[in-house]
């Protein structure tokens, strides 16, 4: 998946919802399918996109 053609606000959008996907399965009990390898990965490209492109946003931490 490529995201350089993004906007800085859709990568953010994206990544909030990232956010809020860890946080409903942590709510959940950790059970939820949603939260999986793909996911991490998915999370994981647009992290570094927005970090090239030095945007500010707050870390996900799914073991919390």
């Amino acid at each position: 998946m490529d995201f350089s053609s993004s906007k800085d606000q859709t990568l953010l959008s994206l990544w909030e919802s990232v956010r809020r996907q860890v946080s409903a399965d942590r709510a959940n009990g950790g059970r939820s399918r949603f939260v999986g390898d793909n996911l991490r990965s998915y999370a994981e490209l647009l992290r570094s996109e927005m970090d090239r492109r030095e945007l500010k946003y707050t870390s996900i931490n799914s073991t919390e």
